[in-house]
């Protein structure tokens, strides 16, 4: 991809960078496994009774990603509100911090590649949590569209990241239509909305503007290690944008774009591209 740009050179990490790194990820690790094995106990009793409906397991995932923030030291901000009306939520994708930080402030359940569910941890929380894996093969595109309709008619908020991939957090990539599809099938379009969502990451003053961003061949443990060493940390804002009614645009190609076009607007440091 021509956008992608090398990545900052890593900082040696002092003993004092190691100490607070190995403290923040025990404590966090922690959060996360109590997390993991509430929902999964949970779950045993809400999924008899309840279906593919999951009532009360959504409140752990967004509890623990709450406490997640506070834990890393990043400062949070929500502006606007979740919708409550049947429908999705699309947003740009700067990093695996997204996921705690839209988490932190609605119940949604991700769309996420299938190769996510085979990644240590990573895989069995969003498993636990109700992602929707899909595979890029047109030949499972039939089916992941009947999943989706499933979950949406099930009152399931998905998220999906329309970029197709993650960047370095300071801009947002075209998106691709082809998901948009989904919410134009059997009448669904008639009853649902669309939500865009930005989010905008400050980094820590003095640091790389990139600093929370995430994108091409980063692998994610040194990126991870960097993130909980970090003394003082930045923030991260989530933008709740006004819902669009997928009734009001024809195709999925003009729906996009004007998701596309909200979610640009709310990143003020957006890097000046055309089309």
């Amino acid at each position: 991809m021509s956008w992608i740009e090398e990545e900052p050179d890593p900082k040696p990490l002092g003993t004092f960078d190691w100490a607070r790194a190995i403290a923040r990820g025990v404590i966090w690790g922690l959060v996360l496994l109590t997390g993991l094995v509430a929902l999964l106990v949970l779950r045993l009793i809400e999924r008899p009774i309840h279906g593919l409906a999951r009532p009360w397991t959504p409140w752990i995932t967004q509890m623990v990603c709450r406490m997640s923030l506070p834990i890393l030291g990043m400062g949070y901000r929500v502006s606007g509100r979740p919708m409550n009306k049947i429908g999705a939520v699309v947003a740009n994708h700067g990093s695996w911090l997204d996921i705690f930080a839209l988490n932190a402030c609605q119940r949604v359940y991700f769309v996420s590649k299938a190769e996510v569910a085979r990644w240590p941890f990573v895989g069995w929380l969003a498993r636990a949590t109700g992602t929707v894996f899909i595979k890029r093969d047109p030949r499972e595109a039939k089916a992941q569209q009947t999943l989706f309709e499933e979950r949406i008619r099930a009152g399931h908020h998905l998220l999906f990241f329309p970029e197709g991939t993650s960047t370095d957090a300071r801009r947002v990539l075209p998106f691709k239509p082809t998901l948009f599809q989904a919410f134009y099938s059997h009448g669904l379009d008639k009853v649902m909305q669309i939500q865009p969502v930005t989010v905008v990451y400050r980094p820590p003053e003095g640091e790389d503007p990139r600093f929370y961003g995430w994108w091409g061949d980063m692998e994610f443990g040194p990126h991870l290690l960097k993130v909980l060493a970090q003394r003082r940390q930045g923030s991260v804002e989530i933008v709740f944008h006004t819902p669009l009614s997928v009734a009001d645009y024809p195709s999925r190609k003009e729906l996009a774009w004007a998701a596309e076009a909200a979610v640009r607007a709310g990143l003020p440091y957006e890097i000046a591209r055309s089309r």
